[in-house]
């Protein structure tokens, strides 16, 4: 499974399952609003899907780097995922209904209100940008950390893996909403699992996966999921799932590179995968409008279902209307297919109080 020097292959049970990852979070935002009391234990732990994308974003920028690729180049191509989906439902928001100050709505544009740990401004506007403030991050600092070569890839995974789990007790010395935004928020902190990520990408990379299949690797996460919001203080948000996540996503990747049986790569899953950061994107503009102009309560599954309907065609319009030409016009490259092989977009929700 080396692929030093080489092209590398295609990963689209990635693509498939960054769908999921959007979904539970559209679930856990409708179980917020209090929709359905039956959507409580599958979603409330929607937050996880953070730490997917954060993972999924450091393995997969580092499974497609290519040696000398200036760093302008690829702040470009980052740039060319995030913004124009960003800048278009930004303003829907602000035109439509936000009461924020300039300073606020200038901190949401150029996606650094993560760094401010007041709720007012980290969640201003559209709440699932802040995930992009953290990405931006990433994105800056990754043509300096792709230089690392990581010889021992599984010593830095089990740092990073440590890291991650200390900071919520680091945290409990704070006040509640500052080590909630420590824990949560807070790009460095959020940064450990970008390199994790990348560590990830590395052991693949360097043949030295250790063999754990996607299947096993699925059970594992899902008891996680379930389990850890059962943990103690801010340990749910990140800490309880993110081993199970770290095997995950290399899992499905092997799965991709060897032929076997992966249920997220077949042509549906992928399309969905290609479509789901706009449907992340618009999800919460949707909730938010149907709870204002709607009885949603009166029928709370039918406008559940109906706001995951809208969602969808709001992330296809998005998508063809806005992603594909913004994103050929930023990076001056063909125009690509519906259907595409994994990228790090990233949509990430937003924690058990985003809503």
């Amino acid at each position: 499974m080396e692929n030093r020097g080489t092209r590398l292959e295609r990963l689209p049970s990635l693509t498939g399952m960054r769908f999921i990852a959007a979904f539970i979070v559209f679930g856990f935002h409708i179980n917020a609003a209090g929709l359905w009391p039956y959507l409580d234990v599958p979603f409330r732990q929607g937050a996880t899907g953070v730490s997917f994308f954060f993972i999924l974003s450091g393995f997969v920028l580092t499974w497609s780097a290519r040696p000398g690729t200036a760093p302008t180049t690829v702040w470009r191509r980052r740039a060319a995922k995030i913004f124009p989906n960003h800048v278009a439902t930004w303003l829907v928001v602000l035109v439509a209904a936000a009461a924020v100050t300039p300073a606020t709505a200038l901190a949401n544009l150029s996606l650094v209100q993560a760094w401010f740990p007041g709720e007012s401004v980290y969640f201003s506007l559209n709440t699932p940008a802040w995930s992009l403030s953290c990405e931006l991050a990433f994105y800056l600092a990754f043509p300096l950390l792709i230089k690392w070569q990581m010889r021992r890839p599984w010593l830095v995974a089990s740092a990073t893996t440590i890291a991650i789990m200390t900071v919520p007790a680091i945290a409990l010395t704070m006040p509640g909403p500052l080590e909630y935004w420590f824990v949560f928020v807070f790009p460095p902190v959020r940064a450990l699992e970008f390199i994790l990520g990348m560590a990830m990408a590395r052991v693949v990379q360097q043949g030295k996966w250790i063999g754990v299949g996607l299947w096993p690797a699925t059970a594992l996460f899902v008891v996680a999921y379930v389990g850890s919001w059962y943990l103690p203080a801010s340990f749910p948000y990140v800490a309880g799932t993110v081993v199970p996540l770290a095997l995950l996503i290399p899992a499905a990747a092997v799965a991709d590179l060897t032929g076997r049986s992966s249920p997220w790569r077949s042509k549906w899953m992928v399309w969905l995968g290609t479509v789901s950061f706009a449907f992340y994107m618009v999800h919460q503009i949707v909730i938010r409008v149907s709870e204002k102009f709607l009885d949603v309560h009166a029928f709370p599954l039918a406008a559940a279902l109906g706001m995951f309907v809208v969602s969808m065609l709001g992330a296809w319009l998005l998508y063809r209307l806005v992603e594909v030409p913004a994103e050929r016009l930023i990076k001056g490259a063909p125009r690509p297919a519906l259907v595409t092989p994994a990228s790090a977009r990233t949509a990430p929700p937003a924690d058990r109080r985003a809503a």
